[in-house]
């Protein structure tokens, strides 16, 4: 049985794909933070012994996808395809980083909202066996990042109250038809928001309207509310986004405030690392979601996740150029158990 479109937004997906592996790679920061025991490897060198930042990222997304590979007992060959992407213009850290894999490939940029976006087509390509085993990856790297986005890290530039730090890591799951959870249920792809803000140093404030929009459609398309959720997790908002979020959903008379966590706050402690509003970056929820949440939903601790990745879908050019901050989120529906 295909895919189930509910609405223009919502596919749900009739055979639960399962996420038959998944492995996370993260940097030394990233290390010394709260999820250190969950990732698979941490690097306590940012540039993973190579001669650029950007090579770094691209190595970032090499040791992940090969991890989740390992785990799943596959070779490349047996990959039909892979989505990836990441922050770099022309999606470099991908690209580079997964060229000599010879796996079919799509690159994708949906900025931190890549690691919903990918998986969300993985599951759906796998749910209409379009294909047996699909990768799904992405990454961020600090000093990559400040290099294309803000300034070179020579210019030692003060940070604002409401900025967010770039983490260097990188997720990758293998999604196939496997009989073991975790299961993604449905996928909900978003519509791009723009409010109007144009500080690139609040991420949050751009991007919680399309949090807002998407948790919203997929609770109207199921017919569930918040309280049906073990958890409902958004991807990088950090503090003021997340604060944002849960004021804007309560306009609506949506409460997750009981449900919800952000994985900007979750992968730094911001009592002991200088993060201010928390993390971002697509390696942030990738890395917190390929690790210590798919473990809790495998496990049966979490049994139903709404995993909610939002990126900004700015560029350097379109701020020098005064255009505000338009946004994106996709929502993916994890599972401990199908249908």
């Amino acid at each position: 049985m295909p895919s189930q479109k509910l609405s223009q937004n919502t596919f749900k997906l009739a055979s639960c794909p399962s996420i038959k592996a998944f492995a996370s790679v993260v940097g030394k920061k990233e290390g010394e933070g709260p999820l250190f025991a969950h990732f698979d490897t941490i690097h306590t060198d940012t540039t993973l012994g190579e001669k650029t930042w950007e090579k770094a990222e691209s190595k970032l997304q090499t040791d992940s996808v090969n991890a989740a590979l390992s785990k799943a007992s596959l070779s490349p060959t047996e990959v039909d395809l892979l989505f990836a992407g990441d922050l770099l213009n022309q999606c470099i850290g991908s690209s580079f980083g997964l060229r000599e894999l010879n796996i079919p490939f799509y690159g994708l940029y949906g900025a931190c909202s890549t690691m919903a976006e990918s998986l969300g087509l993985a599951s759906i390509f796998a749910d209409n066996n379009l294909v047996t085993n699909a990768v799904a990856v992405t990454s961020s790297h600090f000093c990559s990042a400040e290099r294309q986005f803000r300034f070179p890290l020579e210019y030692g530039g003060q940070r604002t109250p409401t900025a967010q730090w770039t983490v260097t890591g990188s997720g990758a799951v293998v999604v196939s038809q496997s009989q073991d959870p975790p299961y993604v249920k449905a996928v909900t792809v978003g519509k791009i928001q723009d409010l109007g803000i144009k500080d690139i140093n609040n991420m949050g404030a751009a991007m919680a309207p399309a949090a807002a929009y998407v948790i919203k459609q997929y609770l109207t398309d199921t017919f569930t509310k918040p309280s049906d959720y073990d958890l409902i997790v958004t991807g990088d908002l950090g503090t003021v986004g997340s604060d944002l979020l849960i004021q804007l959903l309560n306009m609506d008379k949506i409460n997750i405030s009981k449900v919800h966590n952000d994985c900007g706050k979750m992968i730094f402690d911001p009592n002991t690392q200088d993060v201010h509003a928390g993390g971002s970056g697509c390696g942030c929820s990738a890395s917190v979601l390929c690790s210590y949440i798919l473990k809790q939903v495998q496990s049966g601790v979490l049994k139903e996740v709404l995993f909610i990745a939002t990126g900004a879908l700015m560029s350097p050019t379109s701020i020098q150029q005064g255009e505000s901050i338009p946004a994106i989120a996709h929502l993916v529906h994890i599972s401990n158990k199908k249908w």
